[in-house]
């Protein structure tokens, strides 16, 4: 069987930051090493910007379009977004209509899928990031309109019944923001913040939202209430256990 494997990224503008999304490219095609892999990028702007600098990167529907003609008889498709969130919706949407120009084509589930994630991916980052005494951990989500944006505060329930009540989780575009999640940080014991990105790539927004020098970043409004600031700049892309989670995923959807 002639099969297709597309992995489909927001994607990143940043050359640092691209390790993340090929990493995990590289440990969904070793799950299946007799496909021939593709990727894709769903994010115009991203799109536009790597072609400026001379680097074409398809969207899932040019990419789509292409395997259209190579005879391949299923197409396997892992996102590597977070979230059931729009973007998501747009996947799935978009793999509706190509259905009918395939044999067979499959959808994989985002990294966050379901409860089990959620404690998974907690578990991940409590062992890379242990408690330490006098000091919280924030992790910086992407956040959404979208109703999904409730996993982001679920997943800081989750690590507070495993007892890790000094995790915090915030989003840049979603609920709750920085400053809400300040608000009950004044309330521990901690002097200093360790900041992570919960996002597949430290791109953009880790470089500027959360550790930029501008008055609006994380790292300024944590300064300007009295915390000392470490500013973690690595996605998730890069754990092992991270990419073992999307292995999961695709052996599920086989």
């Amino acid at each position: 069987m002639k099969t297709a494997l597309l992995c489909v990224s927001f994607g990143t503008s940043v050359p640092a930051a691209r390790k993340s999304i090929t990493a995990v490219e590289n440990a969904l095609h070793q799950e299946m090493p007799q496909a021939d892999f593709f990727r894709a990028y769903t994010s115009k702007t991203i799109r536009r910007r790597l072609a400026d600098q001379g680097e074409i990167v398809w969207s899932m529907e040019e990419t789509l379009e292409k395997l259209t003609d190579g005879s391949y008889d299923q197409i396997v498709i892992q996102p590597t977004h977070f979230l059931y969130g729009l973007e998501y919706e747009n996947l799935r949407a978009s793999v509706e209509a190509a259905r009918v120009r395939f044999p067979s084509i499959k959808l994989g589930v985002p990294l966050l899928s379901n409860i089990r994630d959620l404690q998974t991916l907690a578990g991940i980052l409590s062992k890379e990031y242990p408690q330490k005494q006098d000091e919280c951990l924030l992790l910086m989500g992407h956040g959404t309109p979208h109703f999904s944006d409730v996993v982001y505060p679920a997943m800081q329930t989750v690590f507070h019944m495993m007892g890790r009540t000094d995790v915090f989780v915030a989003t840049v575009d979603g609920w709750p923001d920085i400053m809400e999640v300040i608000s009950h940080l004044k309330g521990k014991n901690c002097t200093g913040v360790r900041t992570v990105p919960m996002m597949l790539v430290a791109g953009d927004h880790a470089l500027n939202d959360m550790a930029g020098d501008q008055s609006d970043s994380w790292k300024s409004c944590l300064n300007r209430e009295g915390y000392r600031t470490e500013c973690i700049m690595e996605g998730l892309g890069m754990n092992p256990a991270v990419q073992q989670m999307y292995r999961q995923h695709l052996r599920e959807l086989l």
